[in-house]
């Protein structure tokens, strides 16, 4: 039970780190820091959006339009540090 623990823990985490690559570059295009041009940047945005905008995507139907600010991100990861918490309770009191 504790290897299964482990394999979600660590699928979660490594969405988390995904989430927050995505933010970044999101950032970094929009500032014209790097540019979308480029192909190895092209992959990689694609990447991300791909693996990423089909978590997002139901929480942006839902949030208001709050210009150009986009929280979604920040609303999912505190939704999977919640669910993974969430996880070790219940699974900690079976044990």
């Amino acid at each position: 039970m504790r290897s299964i623990l482990w394999l979600i823990d660590n699928i979660i985490t490594l969405y988390v780190y995904l989430l927050i690559a995505s933010a970044v570059l999101s950032w970094l295009v929009t500032f014209n820091v790097v540019n979308v041009r480029n192909p190895i940047v092209s992959q990689i945005g694609e990447f991300l959006f791909r693996v990423t905008e089909p978590a997002l995507r139901p929480i942006r139907r839902i949030l208001p339009n709050l210009g150009g600010i986009d929280i979604s991100p920040i609303i999912l990861v505190l939704g999977l540090f919640f669910l993974r918490n969430l996880m070790f309770e219940l699974l900690a009191g079976l044990a």
